[in-house]
């Protein structure tokens, strides 16, 4: 069976490539009418639930190309994540104080998030999603809510709102996949490292540093064991570091321009997608 990567794009719709075998692009989906910031494979793999800046939310059978669901948000969408147990519940955010809750199978918001933000960044389930993080653009030391707010899912309450006290926004988070921990990217140019577990503790003798940030929405993810790290970097690079000791396995030459997402296979670990604001996908072995 081939490897299938799927390409994030800035362009009204998705595209589903054969990663490894032809860097073939197999299909276009064109659901949305302005720019797909975010987008995400169902957990079974066969479907993708995209968001875009036209407001709008598509849930596509990759066989049938038919909307499997679509819903109308109130602002521009720019991150989503199913929920780790119960797949028919996503969560999204954009430009909007709100993170919302959607069930598709009702095709109905069923809960709301609200902080004093004006936008959210990225989002992260912990304790098998009786938690979430949303990274936000607040990081005033004036502002009631910090970068970094722990929710509670089911009551919506805020679990903490003063996790990340440093001045810096943080674009990507990434949860381990085996210690209890997560990993924020900042805009000050390094990756921080926190407890998972309230009340998420920064860790102040480890942080990733060595590559770029500079604004761009650079993403970070753990490999499937756990043992590495890898970031995009705003100059093009693509930075490899042990998660133990926080050094720098590898650098890799990346992109001509800023590398702003890099992606192990869930599969195979030892393949690595990364792309690049030039709209280039490359894949790495």
């Amino acid at each position: 069976m081939p490897v299938m990567c799927w390409a994030l794009c800035w362009t009204p719709g998705a595209e589903v490539w054969n990663a490894v075998d032809s860097g073939r692009c197999l299909q276009t989906y064109s659901l949305h009418s302005e720019a797909v910031r975010a987008a995400r494979w169902s957990p079974c793999g066969q479907r993708i639930l995209s968001g875009g800046f036209d407001f709008a939310l598509h849930l596509t059978d990759l066989e049938t190309g038919t909307q499997v669901f679509s819903g109308q948000s109130d602002f521009r969408i720019t991150t989503l994540k199913f929920h780790p147990k119960d797949h028919s519940l996503f969560v999204c955010g954009g430009f909007h104080p709100e993170v919302k809750a959607w069930d598709i199978r009702t095709g109905k918001v069923v809960r709301s998030y609200k902080a004093t933000i004006q936008q959210t960044l990225d989002i992260l389930f912990l304790q098998e999603g009786s938690e979430f993080l949303s990274s936000t653009d607040a990081s005033s030391r004036d502002s009631a809510d910090r970068t970094i707010i722990a929710w509670d899912f089911r009551s919506s309450a805020k679990i903490s709102n003063q996790i990340f006290h440093e001045r810096y926004t943080c674009p990507s988070l990434a949860l381990h996949p085996r210690e209890p921990v997560f990993l924020a990217q900042t805009n000050g140019n390094y990756l921080a490292l926190f407890s998972a577990v309230w009340p998420y503790r920064m860790s102040r003798r480890r942080r990733y540093e060595g590559h770029k940030v500079e604004g761009y929405a650079v993403g970070c993810e753990c490999s499937p064991d756990g043992d590495l790290l890898v970031t995009g970097s705003a100059d093009g690079r693509v930075l490899l570091y042990s998660f133990r000791t926080a050094s720098r396995a590898r650098t890799l030459p990346g992109h001509t321009e800023a590398c702003v997402g890099a992606a192990f296979h869930p599969v195979l670990p030892s393949v690595l997608a990364t792309c690049s604001w030039e709209g280039d996908v490359k894949i790495w072995h």
